[in-house]
This record gives C-alpha cells, sequence and structure tokens, in this order.
C-alpha cells in the first residue's frame, strides 16, 4: 500500500499522528455519528435548525472520521491540517455564536483546539 505512510513505532511523529487521528475519528464515530454526546446534536441544532440537524450532523461526521482517516494514511499532511484548521475555525466560531450556554467551556474548548492543531502543524511539517 503505497499511498499510506509507513508507520515507524520508534517516531514519536507517527505516534502524533495516530493521536490525532483518533481524536477526529472518535469525535466523528462515537460523540457525532453514534450519538453519544447528546449535546453535539442540540448545538447543531442552534445552527442549522431542527429539521436540517440530522443530515449536518451525520455530514460533520463523515468529514471528522474522513479528517481521521487522513492522518492515518499520513499523506499531504499540509493540506489535511490545512483542512482541519479552517473546519475547527468555523466549527469554533458557529459553536460560540450560536451555541455558546451549551459548550462546556468556550475558552478551554478554543484552548484545547489550538494546542491540538499546534501539534497537528508540527506534525504535517516535520513529517518528511
Amino acid at each position: 500500500m503505497s499511498w499510506v505512510a509507513r508507520f515507524d513505532g520508534h517516531s514519536h511523529l507517527a505516534w502524533l499522528r495516530l493521536g490525532i487521528a483518533l481524536v477526529w475519528l472518535s469525535s466523528g464515530l462515537v460523540f457525532k455519528a453514534l450519538g453519544a454526546v447528546p449535546r453535539h446534536r442540540q448545538i447543531v441544532v442552534r445552527v442549522v435548525g431542527a429539521k436540517r440537524a440530522g443530515l449536518v450532523l451525520w455530514l460533520v461526521a463523515l468529514g471528522e472520521i474522513g479528517l481521521g482517516a487522513w492522518m492515518l494514511v499520513g499523506r499531504f499532511l499540509v493540506v489535511c491540517l490545512a483542512l482541519q484548521t479552517a473546519c475547527l475555525a468555523a466549527m469554533n466560531t458557529l459553536e460560540l455564536r450560536h451555541a455558546r450556554d451549551l459548550l462546556l467551556s468556550p475558552i478551554g474548548m478554543v484552548c484545547a483546539n489550538v494546542v491540538f492543531l499546534c501539534l497537528g502543524w508540527y506534525v504535517a511539517l516535520a513529517t518528511p
């Protein structure tokens, strides 16, 4: 499978890449697609309305699963991180604007996502 980057178990970059992928996969699959965190649906309802929330939540779930799979593949990581940055900036902006009261910690969410993206950019820029 030459389209998948080799996983080097001795490389901290490979382990960081795996961790980032697992965050996206769990967020998309468990939290959104499987509905383990109902608050996510409530946030989407606030942003797009109840009528479209189910479809939009599934699209977000598929997008997050796709980003996780892309990190696992390990190719074109700069493009992947650019897309992750755009997605998180858009999601955070919409959540803060329309559903701030549903967030557990608005400032904590933004700080955690900045750290998450910094780790991702580190991996993307340092991976050969």
